[in-house]
């Protein structure tokens, strides 16, 4: 199929697709795919430049198939070789503001596959009976952050393997330096490029047909003669689609020039038409009789915009940084002059009452900023526009720097708390771009208030090797941070952990000095491998000689009973291994007991004693081995695991938690009114976890052990906790799942 087909539609009486206005040719190729004709490729793969209308024609050939909207269009007046059959809609995942996870885990959600790993989303696809037809827009808008180019994750890790999976029939809209990569994927004659720039492709009847449409009155044109007159309106349409050289975008957004200020406007003025979207920007600025640079320095702020868009409250001090000088004037004056190239949106997410912009964990277009606080936010019009303005500063990593430090410059007292949400959740996305988030990966107070959706992307960005310890640490937990969906108190309490199990114990510190009220405090932990079982207790005082006052034994007082259960009961968890750095502290005699935790360790592990059997015998331990660590703080101890003494019954039912326990969640309960005080999450299975009267939570992980003692004396928010999934662990920075998956 190709550009010929536009000229037969023509000639038969078809009449354009009333949406689209045009591509005939393209339109037959899609249908042709739709419904598998002999000879159609099963992987068409869609390009274009920017503002070719890209995303214009995937919304009108969606229109064709979705059975509900076909009612509306008049299908029996256009060409039937573009109309596709009456088939069930397509999947249309949509890649916008996603991640190449999201949008894998949501392609899996769609056809709700019993997949627990990536791998096993290809697989289950490839087994179905039936294919599956896949249509997938817009992957230039693909992720949280513009410049982290997750367009080339989306191709790389989800478009390639559908490509090559047989029973998938697949339609993508991609970027031209990502068109080649895909449908190289696979065999000759299995993948078509098609390029609505190429000359096969093109449309130039179309896009007189577009700007024709535009210049109508009925579309907002003024009553001016190239309007009303159909002879002027075509002349002008002629023209104006001539000069665009095939872009719709430069079209549009001449005519809306022209509608928002049509003095100055000679249509027989062939200098008057734009030739690029460029073009547009700097003959609308001298038809209003401002200067060009200006309006590029307005617009500025707005293209390097993240998430939906810009607060209005930013957009001056923002400009100001990009020129050097002072534009408030320029913007009070100016909003004609920016009219034609700026739109107003409607946050698309809620908050989550701490402003930071946390909701359905989608990661729809940004982090939701300004969702739900009744404020204002612009963005350009079309991407296309930000590319224009972009590629005209002459230093883009010197305006992103200036922007950036303006952001920093408005947090209140450098509190992040105050902070407008915009700030918090992309300053990490404008210092990527300026080459400075290294160096702004150094605040715990911004890892806990930032979105972690697009603070974790940003930072994926970044060569792990330019990377400090407070940043490994935080993507170390990224995944857990993301998928929890968590507020930023309790991600805090999340890093506040991990700071200490990463030796970090000054940044965990400081995040008891922001203002959080944490559920817990972690007092310490220990990088142990192979921990099975852990068990609060204590050491019985001692006597003068150092001996302890009691031989051990059961804490019921059975002499008999097992050292091993006695020091773990039945509880089972991994705790982190000993690194040598701190070596056994020797018991002090104490005039009261002396709180302890015991681990099960495979036998041999360093500092650990073997347990003998019920009879005494050693042989029988099953290599068991314990290790005794102080509760409260850092610290092993030279004593014997015999001596642990359990808490009484009567102990535990007189504490003031309960400790609930799942694969990979904990939840600690208050007795008096049984609301949950504190919630935990592990991006690894627990093996073991023991909750001391006193408020002490001792976890073991396949990481180590780690303790912390419980603050919160009222109910917390409890993250939402998703299913455990198995596989590979979730910690890898460039597997994690978002939104609802674990």
């Amino acid at each position: 199929m190709s550009a010929s087909g536009e000229g037969k539609a023509a000639a038969a009486g078809y009449a354009p697709h009333p949406y689209v206005g045009g591509r005939t040719a393209v339109l037959r190729a899609l249908a042709a795919w739709r419904m598998r004709w002999p000879g159609a490729p099963r992987v068409i793969v869609l390009t274009g430049n920017p503002g070719s209308g890209r995303s214009r024609l995937v919304t009108g050939f969606l229109m064709m198939c979705d059975p509900g909207y076909r009612k509306q269009l008049p299908l029996d007046d256009l060409d039937p070789a573009t109309v596709p059959p009456d088939l069930p809609a397509p999947a249309v995942p949509s890649p916008a503001g996603r991640t190449a996870a999201q949008l894998l885990w949501l392609i899996s959600d769609h056809f709700g596959l019993a997949a627990d790993r990536d791998d096993e989303i290809f697989t289950e696809l490839a087994a179905r009976e039936e294919p599956v037809t896949l249509v997938v827009p817009d992957v230039d808008r693909a992720g949280p952050v513009r410049a982290a180019n997750e367009s080339a994750r989306v191709v790389r890790d989800v478009l390639k393997p559908l490509a090559t999976t047989e029973t998938v029939q697949l339609l993508a809209d991609v970027p031209r330096e990502l068109a080649a990569e895909l449908a190289g994927a696979l065999p000759p004659g299995q993948a078509q490029i098609i390029d609505l720039d190429a000359p096969e492709w093109a449309d130039p009847k179309g896009l007189v047909l577009h700007a024709e449409t535009a210049l109508t009155p009925d579309a907002g044109a003024q009553e001016l003669p190239y309007a009303t007159d159909p002879s002027a309106r075509r002349a002008l349409a002629e023209a104006l689609a001539a000069r665009a050289d095939g872009s719709r975008l430069t079209v549009q957004l001449a005519v809306q020039s022209l509608i928002v200020q049509p003095e100055g406007f000679d249509p027989a003025d062939a200098s008057l038409l734009p030739g690029s979207v460029g073009e547009v920007l700097d003959l609308h600025a001298r038809r209003l009789g401002a200067d060009p640079q200006t309006l590029r320095l307005m617009l500025a702020p707005l293209a390097f915009a993240e998430g939906e868009g810009l607060p209005v409250q930013l957009w001056g001090a923002l400009a100001s940084a990009v020129a050097g000088r002072d534009m408030s004037q320029d913007l009070a004056d100016g909003m004609l002059l920016a009219a034609p190239f700026i739109e107003p949106v409607e946050p698309s997410r809620g908050t989550d009452g701490d402003g930071s912009g946390e909701g359905n964990g989608t990661g729809d277009d940004g982090a939701g900023s300004g969702a739900g606080d009744g404020r204002t936010l612009l963005r350009l019009m079309h991407p296309g526009i930000a590319e224009a303005i972009r590629s005209g500063l002459p230093d883009v990593r010197d305006a992103q720097t200036k922007i950036a430090m303006a952001l920093l410059e408005a947090v209140p007292q450098q509190d992040w708390a105050q902070a407008d949400p915009y700030i918090r959740d992309h300053l990490a996305a404008h210092t990527l771009e300026a080459g400075l988030l290294p160096q702004l990966l150094t605040d715990p107070g911004l890892f806990a208030h930032a979105d972690p959706l697009t603070m974790r992307a940003a930072i994926e960005a970044v060569p792990l090797e330019q990377l400090g310890a407070p940043a490994r640490t935080y993507l170390r937990i990224a995944p857990l941070l993301t998928r929890s969906q968590a507020p930023a108190e309790l991600r805090a309490a999340f890093l506040e952990s991990a700071f200490v199990e990463d030796g970090l114990a000054p940044y965990a510190d400081a995040l008891h000095t922001l203002g959080f009220t944490l559920p817990w405090r972690t007092l310490w932990s220990v990088p142990l491998v192979g921990v099975r079982a852990v068990t609060t207790g204590s050491l019985p005082p001692q006597s003068g000689d150092g001996a302890t006052a009691d031989p051990a034994g059961d804490p019921d007082g059975d002499p008999d009973g097992d050292p091993a259960e006695t020091a773990i009961g039945s509880g089972g968890a991994a705790a982190p291994a000993p690194d040598g750095s701190a070596g056994p502290v020797p018991v002090s005699p104490a005039a009261v007991p002396r709180p302890v935790a015991a681990f099960l360790v495979p036998e041999g592990t360093p500092g650990s004693r073997t347990v003998a059997g019920p009879d005494g015998d050693i042989s029988e331990a099953g290599g068991r081995a314990l290790l005794v660590h102080d509760l409260l703080r850092p610290g092993y101890i030279d004593a014997d695991p015999a001596q642990v003494q359990l808490p009484s019954a009567q102990a535990l039912e007189a504490a003031p938690f309960g400790l609930s326990r799942g694969a990979d969640y904990l939840r600690v309960w208050a007795r008096a009114d049984e609301e949950v005080v504190a919630a935990l999450l592990s991006d690894t299975p627990f093996t073991g976890a023991d909750l001391s009267p006193d408020g002490v939570l001792v976890v073991a992980t396949a990481r180590g052990v780690t303790a912390r003692q419980i603050l919160a004396a009222a109910p917390a928010p409890a993250p939402t906790v998703p299913a455990q999934r198995t596989g590979t662990a979730d910690s890898l920075s460039s597997d994690g799942l978002e939104g609802d998956h674990s």
